[in-house]
């Protein structure tokens, strides 16, 4: 069966001729059981949430749902007997868990997986074991990193593990984790070393939180938050708390690297998941302008040029954001050995695009944001839980402090000389091989993605509107390229033992908006003639670059008026054929 104007349709829960263990199959399941959100009585519907989010709790009919559904099997990898092998398909099964609570789908299983991720990277056989015969079993595993004593900087950790013979004794606090009160596993940051350095001076630990001495080992509740208040969020204090040595994931002292190489995927996921929340509140914005929202009169806008102009610019900026996040996560196959610049580029953008886009969407709704429920109750949950997802170790200055020690090696031996990326890279939902951890690097002095945009702005024709307006945006933002080597060449080498220049991290912002631009060159590129004809159209490539030309300073040329009236069409015919507005443009219930 075919959606006309949009890729095939997956096939149906339960369809004989799908294996069991087929992503596509499992996707269409997750939809299918999650059903109509607006639905009077789905009891995963939006009025259920709206009630247990009241009450700061997750909706306990939507993590029985996703257990029925075995999506903690998703968590685990497939030689230990999950079905864990693509960072995509996870992507794209918590998506739609995503696209109806942030905090359903945090709560009950991106904080496992974030915990999970370092067993599955550094653990003996031993703890990969113990742990995946946990996760299958349905419990949950919380990670204790947080530092906001000193702006989440984890390696400031004040949680000290001493050494004794045959065990280690840990004294300090993490005050803020999530899921803490019912993890049975425990996955804990900590200084094993004395110095203000970083490298050999932390290591993790995996933690059977049973067998702790309840009285060396003490779990405080903290008030619920204004965002993911349904998530709960624990403090955590040791007392000279003995645990064993083979509690060590990792050689002592690996913890930095144990944990910065996790970082990649969980930063990538997290924030690649998040854009499903703005999917929904644009949906709700086209309802309400569509006179469908509540208390809808079927009269229209007062301004129906700049509320189709404000949905058009929202659908661009989830795109363009969903460039960056797609091409990160399908990096973590293809260019493991990048990613390290990738996902702190994806999480870097995150609030300066996203946020800003729901609460452009939110000038749509006018009076009926007020609403307190449907659509609009979660429009404004999203509201408040999209914003917190940017916060934590791997904020905002966590990620420009992972890309600026890689900028210098990237402008003297990569960008202008390197090789472009795979097409396959720019190609959601191909064929990739099965993803590798034991693969993941701390930096490699590549930017394969770079190289993309200079080799596609090199080869753009065509003599319309829309396609001169490509060329130009593309050809400024390859100049912005030059113009950053240039810049960054010209700052003295960075100093340990000295202040980091703001121009670095000027320079770095910078840097992510040129990265997105060649993620979004990259998806229009290699996907003429593929099956969603919307994706090869010159006219939201132009858009997404644009919108980042105009982050960036003054776009070289002004945007073709066909362009916001073809993706306005886009808007609409998605939004009447329940297909979602990200990348993969897929059929959504309802």
């Amino acid at each position: 069966m075919v959606n006309a104007g949009g890729p095939a349709l997956l096939p149906a829960p339960g369809d004989p001729h799908a294996p069991a263990d087929d992503a596509p199959a499992r996707l269409a399941r997750v939809e299918a059981l999650l059903g109509d959100p607006e639905a009077p009585g789905n009891p995963v519907g939006y009025r259920a949430l709206l009630r247990a989010d009241r009450r700061a709790v997750l909706l306990a009919e939507g993590e029985a749902l996703l257990d029925g559904f075995g999506m903690h099997r998703e968590f685990v990898p497939a030689a230990l007997g999950g079905r864990f092998d693509s960072a995509e398909t996870l992507l794209r099964l918590m998506r739609p868990v995503f696209r109806r609570d942030v905090g359903l789908g945090t709560g009950y299983g991106m904080t496992t997986f974030m915990a999970a991720s370092d067993v599955w990277m550094h653990g003996s056989a031993r703890q990969r074991d113990w742990l995946a015969a946990l996760l299958l079993g349905g419990s949950k595993a919380a990670i204790a990193q947080h530092e906001t004593a000193h702006t989440n900087d984890f390696v400031r950790s004040q949680v000290r593990a001493e050494t004794r013979p045959g065990a280690l004794s840990v004294t300090g606090g993490k005050p803020v984790v999530n899921n803490l009160h019912r993890a049975d596993a425990l996955v804990l940051f900590c200084r094993t070393a004395p110095g203000p350095g970083a490298t050999g001076s932390h290591s993790a630990l995996l933690l059977d939180p049973h067998t702790l001495p309840p009285d060396r080992y003490r779990v405080t509740r903290r008030p619920p938050a204004l965002g993911l208040r349904g998530c709960y969020f624990a403090g955590v204090e040791l007392d000279a708390c003995p645990v064993p040595e083979d509690t060590l994931l990792g050689p002592l002292g690996s913890g930095v690297r144990t944990a910065l190489r996790s970082f990649q995927v969980s930063r990538t996921l997290m924030a690649s998941l998040v854009s499903a929340a703005v999917d929904t509140a644009l949906r709700t914005a086209v309802a309400v302008d569509r006179g469908q929202g509540p208390g809808g009169s079927g009269t229209g806008p007062v301004d129906p040029q700049n509320t189709a102009d404000t949905l058009a610019g929202a659908f661009v900026n989830l795109l363009l954001y969903d460039c960056l996040a797609v091409v990160a996560t399908r990096a973590l196959h293809l260019l493991p050995a990048e990613t390290s610049v990738y996902s702190a580029a994806v999480k870097l953008l995150l609030p300066r695009v996203l946020n800003d886009t729901m609460y452009d969407l939110a000038t749509v709704l006018g009076a009926h944001i007020y609403t307190r429920e449907g659509p609009v109750g979660v429009f404004q949950k999203h509201l408040r839980d999209v914003p917190v997802v940017s916060l934590g170790h791997a904020g905002t200055v966590a990620c420009q402090a992972t890309i600026i020690p890689q900028l210098r090696p990237l402008a003297e031996a990569s960008w202008f000389t390197g090789a472009p990326a795979p097409a396959a890279l720019f190609r959601p939902g191909a064929p990739m091989p099965p993803f590798r951890y034991d693969r993941l690097a701390l930096a490699c002095g590549r930017d394969s993605v770079n190289a993309t945009l200079l080799e596609t702005a090199a080869c753009l024709t065509g003599t319309g509107a829309v396609e001169r307006a490509l060329r130009d945006l593309a050809g400024q933002l390859t100049a912005e390229l030059h113009e950053l080597r240039g810049r960054v060449l010209a700052l003295p080498p960075l100093d340990v033992t000295a202040p980091v220049s703001p121009a670095w991290f000027a320079l770095t912002d910078r840097y992510v908006l040129v990265l997105a631009a060649a993620c979004v060159l990259g998806v229009w590129r290699h996907n003429q003639g593929g099956p969603d004809p919307f994706l090869a159209d010159p006219a939201w490539a132009a858009a997404a670059l644009h919108r980042i030309a105009g982050r960036l300073g003054t776009p070289a040329c002004d945007l073709p008026a066909q362009c916001t009236a073809r993706i306005h069409q886009e808007v609409l015919a998605r939004y009447g054929d329940r297909r979602s507005f990200d990348l993969y443009n897929m059929p959504i219930p309802g």
